[in-house]
Order: C-alpha cells, then structure tokens, then sequence
C-alpha cells in the first residue's frame, strides 16, 4: 500500500501561486516584470489571448474574467503563476484557481490600499490555509502612504481571520512598471529578484504523495483548435503520461474510461506539449470528451476520487427571452429559442457558478449568477458571438428559512470629493445602507475625498450607480462584494421610481421631434434612428412614463419652409451601454441585445394595452 512520503520528501522544483489584486493593469505589469527578469522576453500585450487578456472585454472592461495561468524558471525552481479574476462576481473562478496553489502574492496599491474584491479573494485565499505575501506596489507614486496601507492591510488580516503563521506575512515593495523590487522600502531595487526569492523562500512547494495512485481535480477547461477540450488542474498524486487509460470520475459515483492524446504543461506564457508530468504540476489534460469541472482524473485501476470544489450559490437572476420585437431577426445569426437555450446549457460547463433552469415557456429561460457584472458579461459575449436576445430586469434570489425571509447582502465602498458626501449619505439610507465606516482622505494636491463603508442590501446596489454618477457629476468611485444571506430588510427602500418617455408610432427619429422632446427628459437616441412603437427613447424627467412622438416631421406651411427657422440645438444623447441598460429598467421593461445595437423596450408595446395593465394592477 502506497503511503504519503514525509514533508522533507515533498517536490522542491515547483511553487505554484496565484497573483490577488483588484487592479488587473497592476497585475499584468507585475507578471510582465517577472517575466522579462526571468528572461520569457514576449511582453503580455504582445499575446492576445494568451494569458491577461483572454477575452477582448477584459481589454475593454480592465478586469480579469477568466484564470489564466503563466510560469518561468528562477534559480533551477518553475514558478507557476496563476491570475485569479479580482472581482467577486466572478468568485467561481476565484473558488477553483485557489485550489490549484500553494501561496499567493496579494498585490495592494500604494495609495488605495486593499479594496473590496481583494477582500473577496483574500478570504477564500486564508480559508484554504494558504500563505500570503503582500507586494505593495506603486511606491514611487507621488501620493503614495505606504505605512498607512500596510497597516490597513494588516487590519484586513486579522478581520478576515487570519492565524498567527498567515498574519506573518513577508512585505515586498514594488514599481512593478519599472520592473523593480526591495524588501526596505528606503533602499529602492534595481530588478524584481527580491520578489522571486521571498516567493522560494515563503511559498511552500506542493504537498503531493508520489507513489500513490495518480488524482487531478479538473478545475478549468479550455478549448483547444486542434486538440479539443482540455481539462486542467495540479496533479495531487502520482504521474500521467501521454497515451495514459485513466479514469474520470463524475458527479455521483460517474466512472468513464478514457485515454490522455496530449499532455501539456505551462512554460512562459504558453502551452507545451510533455510526454509525462508528475505530482506537484499544474497539468492540461486532452482526448477526455466527457471531463466537467469538478471531476478527477484517476488512475484506472486504482481510481479514488477527491472532494469535488464547492462554489457559492448565485444571488441576482434574470430572465433571458427571444427577441420578439419588431426589429428582431435582423441582425443576429442565432435567433431561436433552441439557439439559445444550446447556448446556456454550453455556458454552464466552464462557468459554474451559473445556474440555466427552464420555464413555463419554451422561450424564456431563467439565468441566476454572482452579480450583475457577471450575467451582463455573458449577456455581451453572447451580443458579439451573433445573438440576439432579450433580458429583464435583474432581480436579487431570496431564500426561505423556516418562517424567515433570507436576502443577500453586500458590502459597499465609495470615495467621493468631500463636498458630495452630504448627497451620498442620503441617498444610500433610502437604500436602507448601514454606515461600518468613515474616514477623509486628506489630499495637499486637490479635493479631500471621503471614504465611505456600508453594508446594504444587494437590493440597494442595483441602479445605485447609474444614480450617484449623477449626483457626483462622475466623480464618485464605488465598489461592493457579497458579504452574507441575513434576515430580509422588512422596510421597503425608498427607491425613487423613474418615468421612460416611450415612442408611440414606427418611423425614423428626426431632429425636430427630439428638440422638442428634449425638454421632458434625457434621450438615449438622436435624430435618423429608426424606432418601433413602445421603444423607449429616453427618461422622463418626471416618475411617469410619456408616450412621444420621436418621427414627427416639421411640415411645410405657407408661413415658412420646413427646412429654414432658427437652427435647432440638440443635446448629445445619453450613451447606452449594457451595465447602463440593466440598472436603467424597470419591471415592465426589456432589453433588447442584437450584435449591433441595444434598445430598451416595454414588455408590452401597444398604450392601450399597458394603459389596461396599470389599471388592472391597481
């Protein structure tokens, strides 16, 4: 019988960690520094979709949505790097890249300090036992307050839980933009060499069991061109070889024999094919058609399974319908309700925290995720894949315990300019918000700033965003992670209900309607757009919906020419993104997404209906 060899006898030529930060540009400076200092010359931006930059919304959003994983040799030692998405939204990703690692860097900015989703990380990092190293970095920053950080993130620590061995983190300071490290913040580095070595030094090496049968929990999958799926986790135990048979091992009891075609592991910012690997490595496994995350790949004779990953249950939900509209099937290639419900039930392999279930009708389907964030970076890669779809508002998922009424809760960070805070406050104690903290941020360059600390019903964040950017003027910062389910906020928020002002025939929108529209509200269109009756066309400035005409045209009289009169100044229309979109509408709203356009809608577009489901509502 196998037996796990002593801690003297574990692998000493591997570390594998994952990279913690909410500022995803500070991480790919960091790994782009180490990259360089260990010779991996081909800059992170140079590689498209290898590492950093997976998707083109994470270009666009500057955040990390999907793992990805990197490594380099330093002093005969391979370093795995894995990057951990920062935001909870995405905390299934989180969840399974941990378990891959042995240590993590916690990356904090030199003048923000921690913020809320390295807290998210940060918890689930010390909840799995694993060390930490804090790299400070930006310290060359003008504004930096490096002592007051390191304390904050010291406190951070211990509110988390930390144990003594966790709160004895090393603190390595960095500009990772000029590819330099010291350990002594007054006696500034030439390279990033001091990080590496407290990453040997601190980072302990896998504790893996070699002579055992072999077991790798499949943690990501990736889609290979020529190779086809591809399952990816660290081997625990044992050894796998290309051509291996091996068994993988499902959700209750599963057993499907399989053989490895391809075995690749990570050097540099690549995949590289390898005939064997052996426990400690992190592993991408090919020719098993049947792997899920969450399954092990085992020994076929010998096959035992490990504890399959647990992840958080979803808290925010929407309806995802066809696009019925007028408009639809004009722009999509994918347009039915089998192309999209393929497409979710797709979605659910790789994305695990994401829950698909049917209706009622065979056209809608009911899709619960992390956060608005998450479902709305579903809803654009499904835009730009050539869907065409319709969402609703996006609703928060509350769960019964005995007689009570559980609902999520967040926890709500906001900076403003001192001057605004007066506005802020007040508007989040509508929003039932309770105050954990306050502190102004002294600044000797401009504006003292603010810094507020809340925890609020997940209610309460939806459309507080799109509501304070506008009581700030834009200059309010805002970030919230969940926190907990606790007892249901029996008083209602005193959310202030919006009016949309709603287009009431077909046509093309021109510049004289919308100049004489403008004055009831902001519009989200301009003039030669064409519209469709019951698409909403702007917000009225009142807390009623308008019916207006958008198409009206200035007719020729015996007065005057239509073309001649004082020319007519428009005012730029409001820009409609998706995040925009989803806190804008209401209950009896949709969005419509097709590849090249968004448009809000009612669910009913004729008035005299809608007029017929108010006073039967009443």
């Amino acid at each position: 019988m196998s037996t796990a060899r002593a801690p003297q006898d574990r692998r000493s030529d591997i570390r594998n960690i994952a990279i913690i930060a909410h500022v995803d540009h500070g991480k790919t400076t960091l790994v782009d520094a180490v990259l360089r200092q260990t010779h991996v010359h081909r800059k992170i931006d140079d590689m498209g979709e290898r590492i950093m930059d997976s998707m083109d919304q994470e270009r666009e959003r500057g955040i990390t949505i999907r793992a990805k994983n990197a490594s380099v040799i330093y002093n005969g030692v391979k370093i795995n790097i894995v990057d951990t998405p920062g935001h909870a939204d995405f905390g299934g990703e989180v969840e399974r890249t941990l378990r891959m690692v042995d240590g993590v860097l916690i990356l904090v900015d030199a003048k923000e300090g921690p913020m809320p989703q390295t807290t998210f990380v940060l918890r689930k990092a010390l909840a799995l036992g694993h060390k930490a190293i804090v790299v400070i970095n930006k310290i060359d920053r003008p504004d930096a307050v490096i002592d007051d950080v390191v304390n904050r993130t010291f406190d951070l620590f211990v509110h988390l839980g930390a144990t003594d061995e966790q709160l004895d983190f090393p603190i390595v300071y960095t500009s990772a933009i000029k590819g330099i490290a010291t350990l002594d913040v007054n006696k500034p580095g030439t390279d990033i060499v001091p990080l590496l070595d407290t990453v040997l030094e601190k980072i302990p090496a896998p504790a893996i069991t070699v002579d055992a049968p072999l077991q790798i929990l499949v943690l990501a999958l990736v889609q290979d061109p020529y190779k086809g799926k591809m399952g990816i986790g660290k081997i625990q135990s044992g050894s796998i070889a290309r051509r291996q048979n091996v068994m993988v091992l499902g959700k209750n009891g599963a057993q499907a024999p399989g053989k490895v075609s391809d075995l690749a592991v990570y050097s540099g910012l690549e995949r590289a094919d390898t005939e064997q690997a052996a426990a400690g490595e992190i592993v991408a496994v090919a020719g098993l058609d049947d792997v899920s995350i969450g399954d092990t790949i085992a020994d076929a004779d010998k096959p035992v399974a490990l504890p399959r990953v647990s992840i958080d249950e979803p808290t925010v939900q929407m309806t995802f319908s066809v696009n019925n509209s007028p408009f639809a099937g004009r722009e999509g290639k994918f347009l039915t309700s089998r192309h999209l419900r393929e497409r979710l039930f797709k979605e659910l392999e790789t994305n695990v925290s994401l829950r698909v279930n049917e209706t009622d009708s065979a056209d809608r389907f009911l899709v619960a995720g992390r956060g608005e964030l998450h479902l709305s970076v579903l809803i654009e890669q499904m835009r730009r894949e050539g869907y065409e779809l319709q969402v609703s508002q996006p609703e928060v998922i509350v769960h019964r315990e005995g007689d009570k009424v559980m609902e999520p809760y967040e926890e709500l960070t906001i900076q403003v300019p001192e001057n605004y805070q007066g506005t802020v406050i007040e508007e989040i104690g509508k929003r039932r918000g309770e105050m954990r903290h306050m502190r102004l941020i002294h600044s000797d360059a401009g504006t003292s700033e603010m810094h507020l600390e809340y925890h609020i019903p997940t209610r309460g964040i939806m459309g507080l965003k799109n509501v304070l950017l506008a009581k700030t003027r834009g200059t309010v910062i805002l970030h919230h992670v969940f926190s907990a389910y606790e007892p249901a906020e029996e008083r209602d928020l005193l959310v202030t209900p919006h009016g949309s002002l709603v287009a009431y025939e077909d046509g093309s929108s021109t510049g004289y309607a919308i100049f004489m529209t403008q004055e009831r509200g902001a519009m989200f269109i301009g003039p030669g757009v064409e519209v469709y009756r019951g698409m909403v066309v702007g917000q009225n400035s009142r807390d009623e919906d308008l019916d207006v005409n958008v198409c009206k045209e200035k007719h020729l009289s015996n007065m005057r020419a239509s073309g001649s009169d004082e020319a007519l100044v428009l005012t730029p229309p409001r820009e409609m993104t998706l995040e925009f979109a989803l806190e804008y509408i209401g209950a009896d709203e949709l969005v419509e997404v097709t590849p090249q356009n968004l448009r809000l809608r009612k669910r009913l577009l004729n008035p005299e209906d809608r007029r017929k489901a108010r006073k039967a509502g009443k």
